[in-house]
C-alpha cells in the first residue's frame, strides 16, 4: 500500500467517517458487534457455516439478503466479494480486517513454510494445513487495511512447539505493519465468563509506532486452572524459541477495580425454567424447540446493571414481546441429579451423587417388598434410568455446576452437542443453561438474533468472541486511528511501497 493510500483512509476517518470493517471467519458476529458498538461500520463478513452467516446478516444487514449468504474464503476472491456487495474498489473497501483462521490451519507449519506460503500463493497445494492462513493473508494483501486484529486460543503461543502468533507478526511486519499480541481474559472486561484468548493487533507503520491493549475494567482472582493454562501457553516465551519480540504483557488488573460480573448478575433476571415441574406437567417434551416463541420477562426478579445493559444495548434492545430462544435441552434422566449437585461439582461428583440416588431407589423398593439384585436386568434398567453412562475417571470435566457468585467458566463450541459444562446454579431450576442464558454469559444483548435451531445457536455462541471484550479492543483501536498522524514521507526502506 502506498503512503498516499494510507493517508487517504486516515483522512476520511479523521473527518468523521466510521472506519469500515471486514470480519473474516465471522461466525454470528461477536467481533462485529463489539466493533459496531465502538463506532465502526460493519461493511461485510465472510462465514462458511450457513446458520452463523445468516445470523450475521440478520443482525448487521437485515435488509440485504446478500449479507446472509455463507461464503467459503478459499472459493471467494476479494474482487468477487466487493463486486457482489457493491463495495467499490478493492483497495479502498475496508479500513480494518478482524477475525482469526482456525488454529488447525497452523499445525506443524514452521516459519520458513509460513514465509513460503505468503510469498507463493500456490504453496498451500503442498501443505493444505496452512491454506486458511494463506487466504487470510491474501485478503490483507488485497484490501490493504490500516488495522488487522486476529483472535485465537492461547495454545497458538505454543502449538506443537511453535509460537504461531510471533510467526504471524513476522509476516505482517514484512508487509509494513507494527504488531503485538497478548492474552486477555474476558472476565477483566465486564464479561461474566473466564474466557482466555490470544489477541494480535497490527497497525500500518504510518498509523502507529506501537501496539497497546485496553485496560481492564474489572477484577477477579482466576482459578488455578486458568493460571496453569496461561503458564503452559507462555512457556514458549521463556526460551523455547528465544525472544518473543512482539509479545506484550496484558494490561494489569487489580482489586481496586469493580468485581467481575457473576453468573447470577448475568442471568438471574431471566424467567426461571423449572425443568422438573415442566417435565412432570408435560410442558417440556422431546423434540425441536421453538426458538422464536417469546417469553415475557419476570418483572419480580432483580435486574442487575449488567442485565440492564443486555436489555438496552443500542440497536439490539430487548424485544417488547419478550425473550427469544430461552429454551433448554430435554434431559429427563438428569434433572433430579442436577438438583443435588453442589456449585463447582464436576462429573466425578455427579457420578457419586447418581450412585447414591440409585442406592436410595433400591432401598425404597426393598421397603416395598421388592428385591433388586445387583447385576440383574432390572438393576441395569434402573441404573440406566438414574446414572449417566460415562466413566468418571475419563470424563472429569464433562459436567460442571456453575457458581452463582462467580463468572462462568469458558463456553465452548461443544455447547452445540451438550450443555453439561454449564449446569444452572439454581438447584430449583435443576437444568442446563438455555440458549439465551449462554448468550448473556457471552455478553450478547437480548435483541441479538441467532439463526437456526437450538444446537447451531449454542455452537455459534460458544465459538464467538464476547462482544464486550471486542468492544474494549475496538475502542482502543478507534482511539489509535483517530490520533494517528499521517506521515508526510514514505516510511524507510524496510517498509515495502506496496503489499
Amino acid at each position: 500500500m502506498t503512503s498516499d493510500a494510507v493517508h487517504q483512509k486516515l483522512a476520511r476517518i479523521r473527518a468523521g467517517e466510521k472506519p469500515r470493517v471486514l470480519d473474516l471467519f465471522a461466525g454470528c458476529g461477536g467481533l462485529s458487534l463489539g466493533f459496531k458498538a465502538a463506532g465502526f461500520a460493519i461493511r461485510a463478513a465472510l462465514e462458511l457455516d450457513p446458520d452463523a452467516a445468516r445470523s450475521h446478516g440478520l443482525n448487521f444487514h437485515p435488509d440485504d439478503a446478500r449479507h446472509s449468504r455463507s461464503r467459503d474464503i478459499i472459493a471467494t476472491h476479494p474482487e468477487d466479494l466487493v463486486a457482489e456487495l457493491d463495495l467499490g474498489p478493492v483497495d479502498d473497501a475496508f479500513d480494518v480486517i478482524v477475525g482469526g483462521p482456525p488454529c488447525q490451519a497452523f499445525a506443524r507449519v514452521g516459519r520458513p513454510k509460513l514465509r513460503e506460503i505468503d510469498s507463493h500463493p500456490q504453496a498451500f497445494r503442498h501443505d493444505p494445513r496452512a491454506r486458511l492462513y494463506q487466504e487470510y493473508l491474501r485478503y490483507v494483501a488485497a484490501f490493504q487495511p490500516l488495522v488487522v486484529l486476529m483472535e485465537n486460543v492461547p495454545d497458538v503461543l505454543n502449538h506443537g512447539g511453535q509460537n504461531i502468533a510471533e510467526e504471524i507478526c513476522e509476516v505482517l511486519e514484512a508487509k509494513g505493519y507494527v504488531c503485538g499480541y497478548t492474552l486477555l481474559n474476558a472476565s477483566y472486561y465486564g464479561v461474566p465468563q473466564m474466557r482466555e484468548r490470544m489477541f494480535l493487533i497490527g497497525y500500518r507503520r504510518e498509523v502507529a509506532a506501537s501496539v497497546s491493549f485496553p485496560s481492564p475494567s474489572h477484577w477477579m482472582t482466576l482459578p488455578a486452572g486458568y493460571d496453569g493454562s496461561r503458564a503452559v501457553a507462555l512457556k514458549v516465551l521463556n526460551g523455547l524459541f528465544g525472544a518473543a519480540h512482539d509479545y506484550i504483557e496484558p494490561p494489569a488488573s487489580g482489586p481496586d477495580l469493580p468485581s467481575a460480573i457473576t453468573a447470577e448478575q448475568a442471568i438471574g433476571d431471566l424467567p426461571p425454567i423449572y425443568a422438573r415441574k415442566q417435565l412432570a406437567s408435560g410442558i417440556l417434551k422431546r423434540g425441536a424447540r421453538r426458538m422464536d416463541q417469546p417469553i415475557p420477562y419476570d418483572n419480580r426478579r432483580k435486574v442487575s446493571e449488567y442485565a440492564r445493559q443486555m436489555r438496552s444495548w443500542p440497536g439490539f434492545e430487548a424485544p417488547v414481546e419478550g425473550l427469544r430462544d430461552h429454551v433448554i435441552r430435554y434431559l429427563p434422566r438428569d434433572y433430579e441429579l442436577f438438583a443435588r449437585l453442589n456449585p463447582g461439582d464436576q462429573y466425578p461428583e455427579a457420578h457419586r451423587h447418581a450412585m447414591a440416588m440409585l442406592a436410595e431407589r433400591i432401598s425404597e423398593l426393598r421397603e416395598q417388598g421388592k428385591r433388586v439384585r445387583e447385576g440383574s436386568s432390572e438393576y441395569e434398567r434402573l441404573k440406566d434410568s438414574i446414572v449417566p453412562p460415562y466413566d468418571a475417571s475419563k470424563f472429569p470435566n464433562k459436567w460442571r455446576k456453575m457458581w452463582r457468585d462467580q463468572p462462568a467458566r469458558t463456553l465452548m463450541a461443544h455447547l452445540g452437542k451438550d450443555s453439561y459444562s454449564h449446569i444452572h446454579y439454581d438447584s430449583e431450576q435443576a437444568r442446563t443453561i438455555s440458549v439465551r442464558e449462554a448468550a448473556r454469559l457471552q455478553s450478547f444483548p437480548d435483541g441479538f438474533v441467532f439463526s437456526g435451531t437450538m444446537n447451531p445457536a449454542f455452537r455459534q455462541i460458544g465459538n464467538a468472541v464476547p462482544p464486550l471484550l471486542a468492544r474494549a479492543l475496538a475502542s482502543e483501536i478507534f482511539k489509535t486511528l483517530k490520533g494517528a498522524k499521517a506521515k508526510e514521507e514514505h516510511v524507510g526502506s524496510r517498509t515495502p511501497a506496496t503489499v
